[in-house]
């Protein structure tokens, strides 16, 4: 069993307007086109809490009993969404605390405390007993989220990076990992509620879970805030006073929801936590593009969305689930080719937007030679290379790219698999680009040149499915490990790149109209002498 744009500011899913496909490129795609994949989702429900976001005080966040409550905003009833679980299922939290009282901020003063709980209810005459496989709880105090940090491409160890809570939970359940905590089967008494997860989070704080697991009974799920350390009985008032946490900033904004102008976040149950594709491409026709967490407003001209419906809403939530927080993305690429290849993912430019934080996440590569896992920090228009694909003339490479999407992170990725020498075409223009014009002009779309990561060593054809690392620990991988070859030399260390080029001090003026129309030129002229480069090294390709 496997688990697993819209606009984004500073790293985050942000409440804006969707940007436009118009609008989005990645220069690694020159002259090319992508295809799709054609994945599907399984059909497990998962309860997603993310909407609101930022949470302002105590109150109930989502409840998928039936019934109704009141919003704090306007004092109106809205309806639950309503939904029974029954056998295996999913759960993802991602709220923040900001206080609506200044005075609980922090500061010289103590922060004030929320306690964010998952309470579960049995409406049967039976006993039901949850049981669960793999699920963490962290908060950002326990995995801090630092905006440029780990930025590239890194080896992920036994003990990850956690670069924020979504990525320290993500991690997690890429391995297969359970909390200590959640080891033990929990029974919830016939015609009863219980608490069953708990975090408390300080004030401008982030909290993340994700949790798979499996009932054999009928039961609802629903997610509280309540101000400071609670006792269960306190966790339990505050679902049963009918009354909604204040922070629902999209009720005066439901039609353009609907009508897909505007996200808002997830708050309702989602058919999928896992997403499987695969594909066969020969190289010797040419470059390998594939979209990966793609939306309706991000697909490279693939018409391919890889966003699973909702089952049940609230009124203001989003209409799907477009970010895919906590869904596991398995691809399986059957290559033919030879020699030296690059595995790159990249994130598009948004030509009305600065460059921001797209992804903190980690990802497992599993081929002939073993299983390997990266961390990866990308910033929107970066193509960054994950491995060297060293295929092998008249066989079939296979290649498996996982991950499970993390909160914090903007969908909407391209996965590529190029000659090398296409992607050191890209990086040689990239770092030949002039200085920008204006001080506020954004520099360049990046390209980081690969790290050396050493190939994990295999294990034994007789072995579990258990992965050596360097430390000696083992490392769970994302499926069973495929019969393995002799493991070939380590990749040489690439060249370091050239000094990054300092910008001038940002001026206090706001740019001029004219000067924001002459930056988007020349970001324009740019973008198609990249082409016109692509497509001049594709002739020459060809004639040989």
């Amino acid at each position: 069993m496997r688990f697993g744009v819209v606009l984004l500011i500073g790293g985050c899913l942000a409440p804006g307007l969707l940007p436009s496909a118009a609008g989005a490129s990645v220069a690694l795609m020159a002259g090319q086109s992508a295809r799709p994949l054609n994945g599907r989702f399984n059909s497990v429900p998962v309860l997603h809490s993310n909407q609101p976001e930022e949470v302002h005080g105590p109150g109930i966040l989502v409840d998928t009993a039936a019934g109704s409550a009141i919003a704090a905003e306007t004092g109106q009833r809205l309806g639950n969404a309503t939904y029974t679980f029954n056998g295996d299922f999913g759960l993802h939290v991602h709220h923040k605390y900001y206080p609506s009282d200044s005075s609980r901020l922090g500061g010289r003063r103590r922060r004030g405390l929320l306690t964010i709980a998952t309470v579960v209810t049995n409406p049967s005459a039976a006993p039901v007993t949850l049981t669960f496989d793999r699920g963490a709880v962290r908060n950002s105090f326990e995995a801090p989220y630092l905006s440029n940090n780990l930025m590239g491409v890194k080896p992920l160890g036994p003990r990850p990076w956690n670069t924020g809570p979504g990525d320290a939970t993500a991690v997690q359940m890429l391995r297969g990992k359970l909390d200590r905590d959640l080891r033990e089967p929990f029974v919830i008494p016939p015609r009863s509620q219980r608490v069953l997860l708990e975090k408390v989070l300080p004030a401008r704080g982030i909290v993340n879970a994700l949790v798979r697991g499996r009932s054999d009974g009928p039961f609802t799920m629903a997610v509280v805030a309540v101000e400071e350390r609670s006792s269960e009985a306190e966790i339990l008032a505050m679902l049963n006073s009918r009354r909604l946490a204040p922070g629902r900033i999209y009720l005066s904004r439901l039609g353009e929801i609907s009508n897909g102008t505007v996200f808002s976040r997830v708050a309702g149950v989602a058919i999928g936590d896992a997403y499987d594709a695969s594909l066969n491409h020969d190289l010797s026709q040419g470059p390998l593009h594939v979209p990966l967490t793609s939306t309706r407003r991000t697909h490279f001209g693939t018409n391919d969305i890889q966003v699973n419906r909702l089952a049940s809403r609230m009124i203001d939530s989003s209409v799907n689930n477009v970010g895919t927080y906590g869904v596991r993305f398995d691809v399986d690429l059957a290559l033919q080719g030879e020699g030296p290849h690059e595995l790159v993912l990249s994130h598009p430019v948004l030509a009305d937007r600065p460059a921001f934080t797209a992804f903190r996440g980690s990802i497992g590569i599993e081929t002939r030679e073993g299983y390997r896992e990266v961390h990866v920090g990308m910033r929107s228009g970066q193509s960054l290379p994950l491995t060297t694909l060293d295929l092998k003339p008249g066989v079939t490479n296979p290649v498996t790219v996982s991950l499970v999407y993390p909160a914090d992170a903007t969908p909407g990725h391209l996965l590529s698999v190029v000659p090398r020498q296409q992607l050191a075409l890209l990086q040689r223009r990239v770092t030949a680009q002039p200085a920008p014009a204006a001080a506020h002009e954004p520099p360049p779309a990046a390209v980081t040149p690969r790290p050396a990561v050493a190939p994990a060593q295999p294990a034994p054809a007789t072995a579990p499915p258990i992965v050596p690392t360097t430390t000696g620990t083992t490392l769970m991988p994302a499926r069973p490990t495929p019969p393995t070859a002799p493991t070939p030399p380590a990749v040489p260390t690439a060249a370091a790149a050239p000094p990054v080029r300092t910008l001038p001090p940002i001026p206090a003026a706001r740019p001029t109209p004219t000067a924001i129309r002459s930056e988007r030129a020349e970001l324009q002229r740019r973008y198609q002498q990249a082409i016109e480069a692509q497509r001049a090294w594709l002739r020459e390709l060809q004639a040989r």
